[in-house]
């Protein structure tokens, strides 16, 4: 990667939460699954889902590929 990517979607704010304070550090704009032990106000825009369940997770990334034409 030669540059910095336009967004990131970050599946689990926990596990993940090194990567999100970077894209927060470097002005990067992020989408995440805010599960209810997640903070919302980390992120950009939040998508309310369940991040443990992969059935979930394929079915938000389903409508993002919809979305973006992928």
């Amino acid at each position: 990667m030669t540059g910095l990517p336009d967004i990131v979607i970050i599946v689990d704010q926990h596990e993940e939460y090194t990567a999100l304070r970077e894209c927060i550090t470097l002005g990067i704009p992020t989408i995440c699954l805010i599960d209810t032990n997640c903070d919302p106000d980390l992120t950009d825009i939040s998508i309310p889902a369940n991040d443990d369940a992969i059935s979930s997770i394929r079915l938000v990334f389903a409508f993002v590929r919809a979305v973006l034409a992928i």
